[in-house]
């Protein structure tokens, strides 16, 4: 307390300086504890919060009562295989899907691809696993046919601008499998020889590329390579996109003629260590038949198309 006189009277006057600085340390305390608490959250508990986004999406290609069941991940960007890795291994595998698909981006700085192997020869499903490279795998120059080789060792099927065929039960099923960059030519030739009559599934590992070349010969588009964004503040767009990514960040679009592209968050992080309010992603996606699908028509139709459909794709 301060005290003033006066030569006929002496008052106490209250100094409230120390009440002022202790406004001010509580208002930088709590500022600096959230931050805290802010930071511990992006750099070490959402990183490793994985969660599983499910989806579910008509195919007029399938017939009502028909599923396809895919799993989608990317951009691992593995530096050292720990437990999280582990953990996402058991996501995926359980249940076990019919289809595998990863977008790319496997490995880190450190270029560790005995960690990628490791995570990679532990994942199942029932009709194959499917990939294609990222970025980092030709910046960290492991990309190419060295690398696709060591995939098939692994259990995966690395496509370089390539298309596998394969069935399910009665479900003819193509996948196809778009390099980095996604290049104009290289999406032409590969799409020319998509054939109409097969559900073509498209993995690019970037989702920005040219969508309008496409037709309805390919019903679903995968991809990965933003992150989501991987930093992210309620009701701002994301503070950086890697280039290939505008106007996409992560969820459910529709290209060209209406086509399906999702694009996933994907399961690491890169040059950061941080995520922020954009948790790494599974996605399982279920395609199913509608009735308005193309093999609620008889089947003496359905082989007419079919086979007109093969002779403009072998011409």
């Amino acid at each position: 307390m301060k005290k003033t006189s006066s030569p006929d009277t002496q008052t106490i006057q209250p100094d409230c300086s120390h009440r002022r600085l202790s406004r001010r340390t509580f208002l930088a305390l709590n500022g600096a504890g959230a931050f805290t608490l802010l930071s511990a959250h992006g750099l070490v508990l959402e990183p490793r919060s994985i969660v599983t986004e499910t989806l579910s999406l008509p195919m007029k290609k399938l017939r009502a009562g028909q599923e396809l069941n895919l799993v989608h991940i990317s951009d691992l960007h593995i530096e050292k295989f720990s437990a999280y890795h582990q953990d996402v291994i058991r996501r995926v595998n359980t249940p076990q899907a019919d289809v595998i698909l990863i977008t790319g981006d496997f490995i880190g700085e450190e270029r560790n691809l005995a960690a990628v192997r490791n995570f990679l020869r532990q994942l199942k499903a029932s009709h194959g696993i499917f990939a294609v490279q990222g970025n980092w795998e030709y910046w960290g120059r492991v990309e190419g046919k060295n690398l696709q080789r060591a995939f098939s060792n692994w259990g995966i099927e690395l496509l370089i601008n390539q298309r596998r065929d394969i069935h399910i039960d009665d479900l003819p099923l193509s996948i196809a499998g778009l390099d980095y960059p996604s290049a104009t030519d290289a999406l032409n030739t590969l799409h020319r020889r998509m054939d109409p009559a097969r559900l073509n599934l498209l993995m690019s590992h970037v989702p920005a590329f040219e969508h309008h070349l496409l037709d309805d010969r390919i019903d679903l588009v995968l991809a990965g390579h933003t992150h989501g964004g991987q930093i992210r503040l309620p009701l701002l767009p994301p503070p950086h996109l890697p280039r290939f990514s505008d106007p996409f960040v992560d969820g459910l679009y529709h290209v060209g003629p209406g086509i399906p592209l999702y694009v996933t968050r994907g399961v690491g992080t890169s040059v950061l260590p941080l995520r922020l309010f954009c948790p790494p992603e599974i996605t399982r996606m279920t395609l199913h038949g509608s009735s308005g699908s193309f093999h609620s028509l008889p089947s003496e139709i359905v082989s007419q198309v079919r086979g007109q459909a093969s002779k403009l794709v072998h011409k």
